[in-house]
């Protein structure tokens, strides 16, 4: 007999810096590295929930203006059994000299090659599918 699978809406922001390394974020008590993001609040639009959760967990205040749709993306969830991720995913480039700090239920943050395969960090399965959508 199957469980039913619980689907959470989510955003995610794949972070890009000038020399083209992405940004990774692990959150306490976890092992996965994804994108910095969260859970949709009830009422909430995607896009304000993308600028709460960055500001919340790498402290940067966004200008919605600087941040492009990639579209909706599926996945198990990384850190949660039976659940599957329904998310909302932007990209965000940052300027140079522009510091992301771990804040929030942040443990650790990692910039990686995305064009190199990630084996020095276990990565969600959504992070997977994100780094392979915006290595265009």
């Amino acid at each position: 007999m199957s469980v039913p699978v619980t689907t959470l809406r989510i955003v995610a922001a794949v972070v890009v810096r000038p020399d083209g390394r992405h940004l990774l974020v692990r959150k306490r008590g976890t092992s996965a590295f994804m994108q910095v993001g969260g859970k949709i609040e009830p009422g909430e639009e995607p896009l304000s929930a993308l600028l709460r959760e960055f500001e919340e967990e790498v402290g940067i205040v966004l200008d919605p203006a600087a941040v492009e749709p990639l579209g909706r993306f599926s996945a198990q969830a990384a850190n949660e059994p039976d659940h599957e991720v329904d998310a909302y995913a932007y990209l965000v480039r940052l300027g140079d000299g522009v510091q992301v700090e771990v804040r929030a239920e942040l443990e650790e943050l990692v910039w990686i090659d995305p064009a190199a395969p990630v084996t020095s960090h276990p990565v969600a399965p959504l992070s997977l599918d994100l780094l392979a959508a915006a290595g265009h």
